[in-house]
């Protein structure tokens, strides 16, 4: 027995297009979970502050392929999934500088004072 929920059809057509709409809501639902699973991943890397940056590119291009099915299939709108892949790619580039530049602070301590004594030798007058 086919079970339509709380809908209940009247005609023919109107039983088509009951069956047409949930395959399309198990479709969507398909592509919604994955974007939503891809942006758990990130989301709980950034938080934990352990992933280096492979694995944040690597995850952030797992969610950019995830965004863009699910905008292809018209899952999810363009402008939303764009805004998506923008707002992660400046979180991990945000992340990336911050690291960069602990990392360099630490190995130019001692560069930064040895270069303090020594002038210029240009030969321009200033």
């Amino acid at each position: 027995m086919l079970s339509y929920g709380t809908l209940m059809p009247n005609t023919k057509s109107a039983k088509k297009v009951v069956r047409s709409s949930a395959r399309k809501r198990q479709f969507n639902n398909l592509w919604k979970n994955r974007v939503k699973n891809s942006i758990k991943n990130l989301e709980s890397i950034l938080k934990t502050g352990k992933g280096d940056a492979d694995i944040l590119n690597e995850e952030l291009s797992v969610l950019q392929k995830a965004l863009d099915k699910a905008t292809k299939n018209k899952v999810i709108h363009k402008n939303k999934a764009n805004r998506l892949k923008s707002r992660y790619a400046n979180k991990i580039a945000a992340l990336n500088k911050e690291t960069k530049t602990k990392n360099t602070e630490k190995g130019t301590k001692g560069k930064e004072s040895a270069t303090k004594g020594k002038e210029s030798t240009t030969g321009k007058k200033s």
